[in-house]
Formats: C-alpha cells, sequence, structure tokens
C-alpha cells in the first residue's frame, strides 16, 4: 500500500483516511426525542481530535512531546499567563499547586505541616486533599447561595497565626470574589491557589481590568477530564506568571528533579556536570539531582494532540454553554417560588460547567431529582456537599484533629441537603435545554 510513497506521503494517506472514519461514524448528529438520555456532559470533538491522536500514535513518541510544547503555549497564550505545564489530570494539579507553596526554595512563605490553609467544604475533594495528606490543616468556611463560593465576610475570622494560603474552587464556572479574596491574602502575605477545574474560560473584573479566572492568584489549575469544558481524556493543567513557582511546579511534576531540560535534551544550561548540589560529589549529573520529593505526573504526547484540537474550538464551547445557561434560566424563572436559580458572581462572565438548582422549603430534592432522572436526564449533586461528613473524615472527626471550622456550615450543609445541578455542555441543543426545562416544571408538580 505505501511501496512507492514516501514516510509524509503514507501519513498524509493515513489522516485522510482517519478524517473519513471520524465524519462517518462519529459525528452523526441524532435526532433528539423526549425521554432521550440528556448527560449531564459530554464530550463535543470531531475529525480534527481524531487525526491529532492518530498524527502523534505514529510518531510513536508516546511521553511528553511537540504536542506537549504546543498545547502548554497555546493554553498560555489563551488565558494569558507566562507559564503554562500540562499534566496527567486535575487532581495532579492540584496536587502540584498545593506541593509548590511547601518548597524550602520559598523561604518564609513555605507552608510547613501544621500551617492552615483557607477553603470550603462544599465543593471536590481534591481540593482539599493534599493539604491533608501532607499534614497542613484545612480551615473550612461557609459559602453562599446562591453563588455556591466562599463567604468572603468570613476570611478574617478563619484568619490565624498559622495561616499560610487560600486555596478554593470556582464552583461550577461561577468565580468566587476574587476582588475581596485577592485583597485578603495581599493584606495577609498569604498565597492564593484558584482551582479553576470547573471554570475554564470564565472572566472577572478586577481593578478595571478582565481577566481569565485561575490567572489573578498565585497559581491556577484546570481539568481536563470528558465532562470538563474541554477534554483530553485525562489531563490538566498548572500554570502561574511567576518564574520561581513555575520552577517548583515543573520539579514536583517531572519526579522532583532539578534540572530544567525538557525530555531528550541534555545539558542545555552547559553546566550538567561542573556544579556541587547538596552533599553530591563535584560534578554529578544534573539531570540525577533532585530538590524536591516529586512524581510523575506528566501527560501524555496523545493527550496533548487531542488538547491541541480541543482549545481551538474552546472559545466557542464557552459560548455555547453561557446560551444553554441563559436559555435554561429564562425557561426556569417561573419557578423561583420553589427553586433557588444560581446567579453569577459580580463583575464576572462565567464559563458555566453547570445548572445549579436549590430546592426551597417545601420542595424535596430527592422527589424531584429521581423525576427528572426517569425522564432521561442526568444529575448530579454538588460534589461532596460538606466534604467533612463524608467517611474520609471519620478518623479526624472523632478525633477532633487534622481540620478547623470557623463558625457554622449551614449553607454548606444546605447544599448538601437541598442542592442539586444539571448540565449546559455546549453539545446540548436548544431542544435538549427545553425539555430539560419542561421536566423540571413537571416535577414540580409531583
Amino acid at each position: 500500500m505505501f511501496e512507492n510513497k514516501t514516510e509524509a506521503e503514507a501519513r498524509k494517506e493515513i489522516l485522510d483516511l482517519v478524517a473519513e472514519y471520524a465524519d462517518k461514524f462519529h459525528n452523526q448528529k441524532k435526532e433528539f426525542h423526549e425521554g432521550d438520555r440528556i448527560p449531564y456532559a459530554s464530550r463535543v470533538y470531531d475529525s480534527r481530535e481524531m487525526v491529532n491522536l492518530v498524527d502523534s500514535s505514529l510518531e510513536f513518541w508516546l511521553t511528553s512531546g511537540r504536542y506537549t510544547d504546543e498545547f502548554e503555549k497555546k493554553l498560555a497564550e489563551y488565558l494569558h499567563v507566562r507559564y503554562c505545564a500540562l499534566v496527567n489530570s486535575g487532581s495532579s494539579a492540584n496536587l502540584i499547586a498545593f506541593m509548590t507553596l511547601t518548597s524550602p526554595l520559598l523561604g518564609e512563605r513555605r507552608v510547613k505541616r501544621g500551617d492552615e490553609i483557607i477553603t470550603v467544604a462544599a465543593g471536590f475533594p481534591t481540593t482539599v486533599t493534599p493539604a491533608i495528606q501532607y499534614g497542613a490543616v484545612p480551615v473550612f468556611v461557609d459559602v453562599t447561595i446562591p453563588q455556591y463560593n466562599i463567604d468572603v465576610t468570613k476570611l478574617e475570622a478563619a484568619l490565624s497565626d498559622k495561616t499560610k494560603a487560600v486555596m478554593i474552587a470556582h464552583t461550577l464556572g461561577n468565580p468566587f470574589d476574587l476582588k475581596a479574596v485577592k485583597e485578603f491574602c495581599e493584606k495577609h502575605n498569604l498565597w492564593l491557589v484558584e482551582d479553576n477545574c470547573d471554570a475554564l474560560g470564565s472572566r472577572y473584573t478586577i481593578n478595571g481590568e478582565e481577566k481569565f479566572t485561575g490567572t489573578v492568584g498565585d497559581i491556577g489549575t484546570s481539568s481536563f477530564y470528558p465532562p470538563h469544558h474541554m477534554t483530553m481524556g485525562e489531563g490538566g493543567a498548572v500554570y502561574t506568571d511567576n518564574p520561581l513557582l513555575n520552577k517548583i511546579i515543573r520539579s514536583f511534576r517531572d519526579w522532583g528533579r532539578d534540572c530544567v531540560c525538557p525530555s531528550g535534551h541534555d545539558n542545555l544550561c552547559g553546566h550538567r556536570f561542573d556544579r556541587q548540589y547538596g552533599e553530591l560529589p563535584l560534578g554529578y549529573d544534573h539531570k540525577y539531582v533532585y530538590s524536591h520529593f516529586g512524581y510523575n505526573l506528566k501527560a501524555t504526547d496523545l493527550q496533548a494532540a487531542i488538547g491541541c484540537a480541543q482549545l481551538e474550538k474552546f472559545p466557542t464551547f464557552v459560548e455555547r454553554r453561557r446560551h444553554n445557561f441563559d436559555r435554561l434560566r429564562a425557561a426556569l424563572a417561573e419557578t423561583e417560588d420553589r427553586l433557588i436559580l444560581p446567579v453569577p458572581a459580580e463583575n464576572s462572565r462565567p464559563s458555566w460547567f453547570g445548572f445549579l438548582i436549590t430546592c426551597k422549603e417545601g420542595t424535596d430534592r430527592n422527589k424531584l431529582v429521581q423525576y427528572i432522572e426517569s425522564k432521561g436526564i442526568q444529575t448530579r449533586m454538588l460534589f461532596a456537599g460538606n466534604l467533612i461528613k463524608h467517611p474520609c473524615f471519620d478518623e479526624m472527626r472523632a478525633e477532633k484533629k487534622g481540620y478547623r471550622v470557623v463558625g457554622t456550615l449551614e449553607n454548606t450543609d444546605r447544599i448538601m441537603s437541598d442542592t442539586f445541578w444539571v448540565g449546559v455542555y455546549p453539545g446540548m441543543t436548544d431542544e435538549k435545554i427545553d425539555y430539560m426545562a419542561k421536566v423540571i416544571k413537571e416535577g414540580l408538580l409531583q
């Protein structure tokens, strides 16, 4: 088949066939019928993702390579940040972001075991897990409804002489009050980590400048798991404007090594064999010098190839999410006597991940959710609801140590009991949005 072809010609023929295959077997739009399953999220892709994936596989590089470099560069350009590091998941991104704050290179500002991190319990566990596993102490404060983000009026009460950082997420695309949180962190010399895994593309105006969420604090994180704003199957990113933090981020990602040479390159600094580190002998190979107790959390070029194609479409994804959210909210406006509908943060333009609904008194969430699910519409809770009520906290609750709660978590508990959400992903049509609204309204009459 390829006997008289060059490698480039053979590759083009393969990729042309892949595109044809994808168009025929993967991109056929099906007519929607009421009762058809509507997932809360799904992949939105076309032949470009599949062509990139096969293109990468033909090189058989497998680990991080040229597509990784391209993705890191283009995501950094999109977010207007200086540095971006691709990793294998959003949870790994949060792990690296937190561990970066523990680096000895940060001097007196480093987070040590026993230091406190202000956060919330109404969210996804891996925003908090790294701090607990390291031996830092999460300090939980309540959230507001219907924004579902940290109650900034509680920040000063959460502060102690052990506080070193604030690490919180933008809930389902709705930015937290970045102005208040940023000012609090600057006032008390605290690190700010934005878990941006559910909010890629959200914007927030601070000090007269509109910025992407994830870029206002010291470090931002993203996830590219299939339900998220864009996907590469598994994957995540950590980004920052701070060159020292970037150096530490990459060290923790790449085994904890001190060397910054990318895979496949040696001695870019010209000092591979002429320096002394720790108590190693003079001239010990710098490629095997470790300045942190790190991990291997790199993604593959196969994943990055998909991400590069997704990133080209990403601005249209964001606009469609906003359209779907607005359409659903308008359709449900008449239900506000029974339901609390979500409200965007002041000074923000969210890139919505989902549509949060809290049942008012007299409306049974479980009954409503089960009715909605019975009609083919997938629902989700706001992740952990109240994280400290979960089995993973059993030992800490019993021993009354390892975390701290400031005030009550009244709204957090209400979210646990009364809140759920449905999707607004960009693959949803107006017909599906309208059907969801119809079913939710029907459910309130049951």
